[in-house]
């Protein structure tokens, strides 16, 4: 079905025409439309066309009134103030645009015009270390704009960036030729949570005893050095041993973000070993093209406008002066391949603001070599911090950092404790009580963070997070199950709109808030703002509990055609409920 275009957009294009046909010379002028407490909508576009034409906006306004005439979409058009013009929608307009809406699969949400490829680089774990509360934000986050974009019609290419080479594998590859039975596992490791823990487990023993050994032993510290010196040169036993790191760790990994909901697959994990082939060719192109110069024996970048505390030039630093290669040249080798190997025309890192410098500097560079431009650009999703309830970065009491599963372990057991007490009143099984604490915990940690602006920190407090009050993902959830617990209640009344019905003012305030939701996912698509998508769904649900209050849905004094109206309203807002926080990557169970 072709996409339902928003009553804003109606009204625009009327608006449009009418000003083009009472004021011929005003042909392009906008109307500057927008929602208004005195009216649906306010267009206040009159005030600077009348300056422009040195006319009175009052008298060009009703001219633009008379110009619209009788219309079945637009109820009334009150000139007001100096020359407002405030705009009230026909009822039947609004029932038949949402009712337009119910009978399209995605709510009448139109793809994007020209969508191109986008490769999103969130989820950056590092091989054989635990995933902490740091690595919480750019998973979800990611998550969240891999299907926010794909909703939108836009190719999305998913890449994990982990850190899976460095000189401490020297190390562990060492340890484990000298202690070969050290990744074992007790039975075949297959996936999971257990199987996650046991990876993690054996990793964390290995990492630790041959810290020790490299810390106390000078023979082996050689050995390790030489075991860098291999790995770097494509030794194959040494290669070999490395993948085993790689592959405990994967098992590790997946078993964290089937936790968070979320998919992760193996061709999209691609790690800094990926671009190693790259590296010295990235250099080479750099420095024949001129973009990156010697300096100190090492191999630069330099910019205007990045200098020190002492006003000298800092640089990217591509290759060092020793001939390694630091973050530049893989993050530089990943754009190129991106880009040539991968057709992308954009690029999103969802990476934290701390490093929001370094990717400035990549980027430029990348552009001055001519890998970006006007038809492939780059941007940092940039986040901040997750702060504990004390504002200050989120520690144990120990000091230690926060295990991300330690986290979400406890938010599943908040959220079940509070599915459970009210878990009578619906007569939820013992089996839907586990599952739906599972959705809302991890629910409720998702939406904490992308219901605030991704730039900004936020305090991480689980009891507002499972809270039923307030703008959180278990107030939306208990929307969405009542809404279901409604239609059961139905009976064989079914949910029909009927436009020649008025509409009550809650009714008239749900549905246009419904009409938003593809203007508002554009919006979210095209600034990579997840949290707007939040705050509609919040107000969504808002606008519903007040409808609940003032127009009693299944009343038996209401006229049969009144009950499916208000039926047609709350199933599509359930619809939509239910489409948006998938989108953010959160479940709605169908009863809580």
């Amino acid at each position: 079905m072709a996409s339902v275009p928003s009553l804003a957009s109606n009204v625009q294009q009327r608006l449009a025409d009418a000003l083009s046909a009472a004021l011929p010379q005003a042909a392009s002028a906008d109307p500057l439309l927008r929602r208004s407490d005195r009216a649906d909508f306010q267009a206040n576009g009159i005030l600077a066309l009348a300056k422009r034409l040195k006319g009175n906006p009052r008298e060009l306004a009703a001219q633009v009134v008379d110009a619209v005439g009788d219309d079945d979409v637009l109820a009334d058009i009150e000139v007001s103030g100096p020359g407002f013009l405030n705009i009230t929608l026909a009822d039947r307009a609004i029932t038949e645009t949402l009712a337009a809406r119910a009978a399209d699969d995605r709510l009448g949400v139109p793809l994007a015009d020209e969508p191109g490829r986008t490769v999103i680089d969130y989820a950056q774990p590092n091989v054989a270390k635990e995933m902490h509360v740091g690595h919480l934000r750019s998973a979800v986050i990611g998550d969240a704009m891999v299907r926010i974009l794909e909703f939108t019609g836009e190719q999305v290419v998913r890449r994990h960036h982990i850190g899976d080479w460095g000189t401490q594998f020297g190390m562990l590859i060492q340890y484990l030729t000298e202690h070969p039975h050290e990744l074992d596992h007790r039975e075949s490791p297959g996936a999971g949570e257990a199987a996650g823990a046991e990876a993690m487990s054996n990793l964390g023993r290995l990492y630790k005893a041959s810290r020790a050994l490299f810390d106390s032993d000078e023979e082996f510290k050689a050995r390790a050095r030489d075991r860098v010196v291999a790995l770097q040169a494509g030794d194959e036993e040494t290669l070999a041993l490395w993948q085993r790191f790689v592959d405990e760790s994967k098992i590790y990994f997946y078993s964290v973000f089937e936790k968070l909901d979320m998919e992760v697959r193996d061709p999209d994990v691609v790690g800094e070993s990926g671009y190693n082939d790259m590296l010295d060719e990235t250099c080479r192109i750099l420095e024949e093209s001129g973009v990156a110069v010697r300096s100190e024996g090492a191999l630069c970048v330099f910019f205007d406008d990045v200098k020190g505390p002492d006003g000298s030039p800092v640089p990217l630093i591509v290759r060092k002066s020793n001939g390694g290669y630091g973050y530049a040249a893989t993050d530089l080798s990943a754009i190129r391949d991106r880009v040539q190997n991968l057709d992308a025309t954009s690029l999103l890192y969802v990476v934290d603001a701390r490093q929001s410098l370094h990717f400035k500097m990549v980027f430029e560079t990348a552009r001055r070599a001519g890998w970006l431009n006007d038809k492939v650009r780059a941007h940092q999703l940039a986040f901040g911090t997750v702060l504990g309830k004390d504002g200050k970065p989120f520690k144990t009491r120990e000091g230690e950092t926060v295990r991300l599963v330690d986290l979400l372990d406890e938010a599943i057991d908040r959220a079940t404790a509070v599915v459970r007490e009210k878990a009578g009143k619906v007569g939820l099984s013992e089996e839907e009580i586990t599952g739906n604490g599972r959705h809302v915990g991890i629910g409720a940690v998702k939406y904490a963070d992308l219901s605030t602006s991704a730039v900004r920190d936020y305090k991480f407090d689980l009891d507002q997070m499972v809270s039923l009050n307030g703008d959180t993902s278990v107030y939306l959830q208990y929307a969405y199950a009542r809404i279901q617990s409604i239609k059961r209640k139905a009976g064989g009344r079914s949910p029909a709109a009927h436009p020649e019905l008025e509409l009550a003012p809650a009714e008239r305030a749900l549905g246009l808030h419904l009409d938003q939701f593809g203007e508002v996912l554009a919006e979210v698509a095209a600034g990579y703002e997840p949290h707007k998508l939040a705050a509609y769904l919040y107000q969504l649900a808002s606008h519903l509990t007040t409808f609940y209050d003032q127009c009693h849905v299944l009343s038996e004094d209401n006229p049969a055609e009144v009950v499916e109206n208000r039926l047609f309203l709350v199933d599509l807002t359930g619809r939509t409920l239910h489409q948006g926080m998938a989108l953010l990557g959160i479940r709605t169970p169908e009863r809580l």
